[in-house]
Parts: C-alpha cells; sequence; structure tokens
C-alpha cells in the first residue's frame, strides 16, 4: 500500500537558492503567472481597462486628447497638438464616436477607418495635420497619441480617499472626465504646457501647500531642464524655477525627487542654472525651501538673505529614491543608503547620516513603503531600509536582480507598487538582452509569506485610482459571472483605491486579484495576409516569439476575432501568428490585444525516502482545486532531473494511464461536486527515480482555448501516494 504525503499550505514560493531537490516541500522552481496567496496557489492578477469601469473599450481607456467637433457635415480639420515636437507617428488612432481612424502609414496619407461614410479621412505625420470629412455631424473628436504612461499622480484636493487621478505621458498630462481620460485643464491649447521628455524620463509629484496652507498644488517634475519644473492649481500648469541667488541668474531648474519634510518642500538631485550659464546637475544634493509657502519669491533664497539653502551629502553618488519613514527621510544612493536628519536649527536644518555603506538602489521609482521599512531595488539586490540597517530580502530568489536588463535605461524603468488587498508588492522588469527596451515581466512579491513569483506582463507605469463612484453591473462591459468576485465586493465601491497601471501604448487599466482575465493592452494598426501567413502589425509590441494574445474587435477581417494565438515576433513592430486561420476582406481598424498569461508551475523535486537512500515512486497526485467550470490545467511529470516528459513519452508510445490533464470542473459522477466550490481530482503520474518533479502548465491546446485561459486558477494542496522502490 503506498504511503501518503500532504503539502500544504504553499508559502514557499519560486525559490532559486537551492536546488529543486532541496527547497522546502512547499516551495517551487518555477512559479510563472501564478503566486502564493494565503496558502494556496493562485494565478496572477488580471486587469479590466479604465474605459467605461470594467470593460474593453480602447477608446476610453486609452490617453486621449479632444481636438474639436465636427461641424453639421461631420466635417473636422486641424493640427494635433504637439508644438516645436511633432508627434505625428503611425499607430496612432482618431475616433469620432463609434468610427475609428487609424494611422498606417508615415507622411501625408490616408487613414484606414470603420466609417461607412466619411470621405476624406487624412493624416500627415510630420505635420500632424488631419483633415476628416463627412464623418459623424456635431461629434466631439479625439486623437490618441499612442504615446508611453510615463507616470499618474493624485492630487491631495478633493475629500478623503476622493483625489483625482492624473496621468502623464511623454508630451500631455490627463484626468479622467466622464469615465474616460480627456487632457488635464490648463493644457488644453496646443503645445500649451506640453512635456518634451522621452521614454525614459518618468514623473515624480508630490501635492503640498501654496501661497496659504489651505491650498494646494501638486509639484510635478521629470528631470528635464526644457521642462523645468511645475505645479498645478486645479486650472493651470505653472513653471517652477525658483532662485536660489536673488537677481534671476541662480536658479534651480529640475530635479529627481520632490518631498516634504518638516514644512518645507525638498529637492533632491537637483539641475541648477548657477550665474546664468548652462545648467549643472548636483546629484548628491539637498535643496531646501523655508517653513511656509515655496512659491514666495525667497522661499528657495540661500542663507543669509534668505531661509532656503542645501546641504550636499559626502558621498559622490547620486541620489537615486528617497521616501519618509516614521519622521525620517530616507534616502537611497546608487550604492549607499542615508538619512536625513532635522537638526530642529534654523541655521542648518538637515544633515546627513549614512545607514549602509553598500546596499543602495539603483530605480527610482522602485521605492514601496511600510511601516516597518521601505523597500527599493538596488544593482545587488531588493533591499529593506528600517531607519537603522538596511538588508536583502530576496534571498530566495538571490541571482534575478543580476539578470535584469541595462540597456536602454533597464534600471529607471523599474517601477514598484503595493497592492493593500493582495499583500504584495509589484515591480515592472526591464526586458532581457535583445528584447524591447520596455518592461516584459513583473517581479511579484508576498510581503505577508515571504515569498515571490514572476509574471508575463508589459506595464511602464504603476499608480492608484480612487473609484468616484460605487459602480452597478449595468455599468459594467461585462457579465457578472466573469469576475471571481461577489457582488459587493470592495472593487465596486466607492473611494476604493486600487492599483492602475499603464503601457507603452498609451492604455491604462485597473488591476485586482479578483478578476481572472488580462486587459487589452495594444491597438492593432494593421493586418495583412500573404501565402497564408498573417502579419499583424501593433506598434512597440514587446512580446518575445511564444508569448500568448487574445484578439477582439477587428473590423473588415473578422475571423480572428475572440481567439487566442501563438506570436512569432519579426520586429519591434510585427508578428506572425499560429494556425490562424483564413482571413479574408481589409482590415478597417479598431481591433485591440490582450496578453494571455500562460501558467507554468514547477514544483520542487520530491523524494519522500531521501534520508533512507532509496529511490521514489510516486503513482498518483491528487490535487486539491477550486472548481472552474469547462477548465483543466497539464500536470506532467520529469524523473531524477533529467528534465525529460514521462508525459509527453507516455503519450508518444501509449503507455501513459490516463491523460495527465486535471479537470478543474466537477465529475458528472460525483453529483455532489456540482454544489462544491473545491474538491480533490487526482492524476496518475507513474514516475520512478531519484526524485520527481511536477510540472503544472497550460499546454498550447489548452491556450488556444479561451473559456480555460480567461478563467481562474487555485490550487490548495497536493497529496502524493508514494512508495519506496529501490536502493541507490
Amino acid at each position: 500500500m503506498a504511503d501518503k504525503f500532504l503539502i500544504a499550505p504553499f508559502d514557499g514560493g519560486l525559490q532559486k537558492d537551492l536546488k529543486p531537490w532541496l527547497i522546502p516541500d512547499t516551495a517551487f522552481a518555477e512559479l510563472k503567472n501564478a503566486y502564493i496567496y494565503r496558502g494556496r496557489v493562485r494565478k496572477r492578477f488580471g486587469a479590466v481597462g479604465t474605459g467605461g469601469f470594467f470593460g474593453f473599450n480602447q477608446d476610453q481607456s486609452r490617453l486621449r486628447i479632444k481636438v474639436g467637433t465636427t461641424n453639421g457635415s461631420g466635417d473636422l480639420a486641424g493640427t494635433v497638438p504637439g508644438g516645436a515636437v511633432s508627434i505625428g507617428a503611425v499607430g496612432q488612432l482618431f475616433t469620432i464616436g463609434d468610427e475609428f481612424f487609424t494611422v498606417v502609414t508615415a507622411g501625408a496619407a490616408d487613414m484606414l477607418t470603420t466609417s461607412s461614410t466619411a470621405t476624406t479621412y487624412t493624416f500627415n505625420t510630420g505635420t500632424g495635420a488631419y483633415d476628416i470629412q463627412g464623418s459623424l455631424a456635431a461629434t466631439d473628436v479625439y486623437f490618441y497619441p499612442a504615446l508611453p504612461v510615463m507616470g499618474f499622480a493624485n492630487y491631495e484636493s478633493a475629500a478623503i480617499n476622493d483625489e483625482p487621478t492624473y496621468a502623464f505621458d511623454t508630451r500631455f498630462a490627463y484626468e479622467i472626465s466622464s469615465n474616460a481620460w480627456e487632457r488635464l485643464d490648463g493644457e488644453t491649447v496646443p503645445g500649451d504646457a506640453q512635456w518634451s521628455g522621452d521614454d525614459k524620463d518618468f514623473f515624480w509629484s508630490i501635492t503640498y501647500r501654496g501661497v496659504t496652507p489651505d491650498i494646494r498644488l501638486l509639484f510635478t517634475t521629470n528631470y528635464v531642464r526644457a521642462d523645468q519644473m511645475r505645479y498645478y492649481d486645479g486650472t493651470n500648469w505653472t513653471s517652477f524655477n525658483p532662485d536660489f541667488i536673488a537677481g534671476g541668474t541662480d536658479t534651480i531648474e529640475s530635479c529627481k525627487i520632490m518631498v516634504q519634510f518638516h514644512d518645507r518642500l525638498l529637492l533632491l538631485n537637483t539641475l541648477e542654472q548657477v550665474g546664468g550659464a548652462n545648467s549643472k546637475i548636483f546629484s548628491n544634493r539637498c535643496r531646501y525651501s523655508h517653513i511656509g509657502s515655496p512659491l514666495a519669491a525667497d522661499a528657495f533664497i540661500e542663507q543669509p538673505n534668505g531661509n532656503g539653502g542645501f546641504v550636499d551629502c559626502p558621498t559622490q553618488e547620486a541620489i537615486v529614491s528617497a521616501y519618509e519613514f516614521k519622521d525620517r527621510l530616507i534616502v537611497f544612493f546608487e550604492r549607499s543608503t542615508w538619512e536625513l536628519i532635522y537638526t530642529s536649527n534654523e541655521v542648518l536644518p538637515f544633515a546627513w547620516r549614512e545607514i549602509n555603506i553598500e546596499l543602495g538602489a539603483e530605480s527610482t521609482f522602485s521605492a514601496v513603503a511600510f511601516d516597518s521599512a521601505i523597500l527599493a531595488v538596488g544593482e545587488n539586490g531588493i533591499h529593506a531600509c528600517n531607519g537603522y540597517n538596511v538588508e536583502r530580502i530576496d534571498a530566495k530568489i538571490p541571482d534575478e536582480v543580476f539578470k535584469f536588463h541595462n540597456d536602454d535605461d533597464g534600471p529607471s524603468r523599474v517601477h514598484g507598487i503595493r497592492d493593500y488587498r493582495a499583500e504584495m508588492v509589484y515591480w515592472t522588469i526591464p526586458g532581457r538582452t535583445g528584447s524591447s527596451k520596455y518592461p516584459t515581466r513583473i517581479l511579484a512579491y508576498n510581503y505577508r509569506s515571504n515569498s515571490w513569483a514572476f509574471f508575463d506582463d508589459s506595464i511602464t507605469t504603476f499608480g492608484y485610482y480612487y473609484y468616484s463612484d460605487d459602480k452597478q453591473w449595468q455599468d459594467m462591459d461585462l457579465p457578472w459571472e466573469t469576475y471571481d468576485t461577489s457582488w459587493d465586493s470592495y472593487m465596486f465601491e466607492e473611494a476604493y483605491r486600487t492599483p492602475l497601471a499603464g503601457n507603452q501604448e498609451g492604455f491604462t487599466f485597473i488591476t485586482s486579484p479578483d478578476i481572472t482575465f488580462n486587459a487589452q493592452s495594444l491597438q492593432i494598426t494593421n493586418i495583412t495576409e500573404s501565402s497564408g501567413v498573417v502579419t499583424i502589425t501593433a506598434i512597440n509590441h514587446n512580446f518575445q516569439s511564444g508569448d500568448w494574445i487574445f484578439i477582439r474587435g477587428c473590423k473588415g477581417i473578422t475571423e480572428l476575432n475572440d481567439q487566442n494565438f501563438k506570436v512569432n515576433v519579426l520586429t519591434t513592430d510585427t508578428f506572425t501568428i499560429d494556425l490562424a486561420p483564413e482571413v479574408t476582406g481589409t482590415y478597417t481598424g479598431e481591433g485591440t490585444i490582450t496578453r494571455v498569461s500562460q501558467i507554468d508551475i514547477k514544483t520542487k523535486r520530491f523524494n519522500f525516502y531521501t534520508g533512507a537512500g532509496i529511490q521514489s515512486s510516486i503513482n498518483k497526485a491528487d490535487f486539491f482545486v477550486d472548481k472552474v467550470d469547462d477548465s483543466e490545467i497539464t500536470v506532467d511529470y520529469i524523473p531524477s532531473a533529467s528534465g525529460i516528459s514521462l508525459r509527453d513519452d507516455g503519450l508518444a508510445t501509449g503507455a501513459i494511464l490516463g491523460t495527465s490533464v486535471l479537470e478543474l470542473s466537477p465529475f458528472s459522477l460525483r453529483p455532489m461536486e456540482a454544489s462544491q466550490k473545491r474538491f480533490w481530482h487526482g492524476v496518475y503520474t507513474q514516475a520512478q527515480g531519484e526524485n520527481i518533479q511536477l510540472r503544472l502548465y497550460w499546454n498550447d491546446d489548452q491556450m488556444r482555448d479561451v473559456n480555460i485561459t480567461s478563467e481562474g486558477f487555485t490550487l490548495h494542496a497536493i497529496l502524493f501516494h508514494a512508495s519506496p522502490i529501490e536502493e541507490y
């Protein structure tokens, strides 16, 4: 009779510091697109577009600019915002009501259109001039720059937990208005107050007082001298480049970080104009204002003529990130960590104290705050500073941080966010060598169980969003059963704060552990077919060959809609898809792409008799799983650290017992299972060896099944049926 060994609860997560046979029973050698949550393995977080809230409306979930309204004949001509910096490009979009106009050719050319009435629809990518005639009459026209999302900001100007959320791409600022993005007030005039950074210049924003304490201003910087720092008062943006010596020739042009600390506005890692000459970078400097309005003419004037000043840290390393922590300001440098101390001396109110000489941070936006520590990503590990010391927290995955891609400003592209509901921290991770410059993965950290996992995704930045009102099911673009949550879920409550993400094409989406599918994240610019090969153009798609996608909403060519496909990458903007059906017609636009996350989990290499020097036979494994109708997952088994798939070999020879498929739906011969939320289902493994590793994953056939990939997966426990077979 076989011995039985229960593996539960799961609390180890991904562990790579030891070989797979040495890691704990409840840890995993691979954990991809799944993570540990309160003792169980769960599919990664899902997301939905912000447009219309919880739907697939790309025209609302993307950053967009209203450029005008058509006349009574459906005509509108003009030039898109851009000023001196042209932003015309292939992949951009116009919408007029439900009509889409997609830019597919550089220069002056016709756009693709879903309109059945428009007679003229041209756009010049060199000048930004557009001309649309014969479309919908008296209808607003929106332009979609399709630029990467470079930051989110919460303006602390409203009621408790009801702060408006602003978004930035490389050129413009936006706000949510009537459940869709609009260009922010004060930026409505083309060219007015636009920004000029590139796709590495992310935005740092804080809310601080104005001329009087009751006035709240949003101070923002992207560390670009030409843009200068700015503040927003709820109506307009104003440049902010204060003098530090009276006279207008010695000014603070920009900074990397803004912090409010002890009733002063602090500017860290500054860009300064000295004596009217070109700007100089003071990367180890903190500039501070007086106590009071930072807009006062003398707010930053150095003593003795004013009450402002500066203090340089006694290191030549650059300031990378900072966060206030228990009345302390923790400042991460490149390879060290310091504290900026408040001295209570008005002559020199701040001083530097070194906390750790060898561990710092490499990524400005990687800092994530906790009550007990500040986490940040450094070049030698992921660190936690408690105010007294800095320690690595990634001992289970010690080599992963060294695999982060450093080209294309990779370190600056790491962004972190804390998801309070899921008890997780997420960091965007730059792609591996040879892949896109934009992040291709997310490093997930469960701070309750100290466990790790990786998700496949392309997110440029994170932020928070506060719902402005309670959501009702009739407001959703999807049926309620597609959400793995209850009718009264926190997700739909007014003033609830939830993580918000943006990507390289200007898409924004709300993330949640209770959503089982990903959000639309790319626009299909064009589709062509030649000799049976379907080629898709999606600008900066950021895929790698072997990734999976879901296609929806294509007009003109409809045979690809509502299906999953495997990607074969051609260029950064194009790819082909496997097993594409025969397509007819001509693509006219509106199609979107959703990344499909492929679960891939490898357990430790089990041998329950290693201590006795005996090999193991595992003939069966029972899995305690959540019920998911019409869903399944493949279970493979690999013996003796060989890498050989016994499932594949068994299928090839016909020797396999069963199908090696773990059914997640109830068995018809067990009537009670239909009413259960979870149950035990078994798989016969027929595996023998020095040790045996299980792999749970969605194979290609399962990945093509939308009903499977759009649903969740939760594993609570594994029960092994094992027996000894022989001595070594």
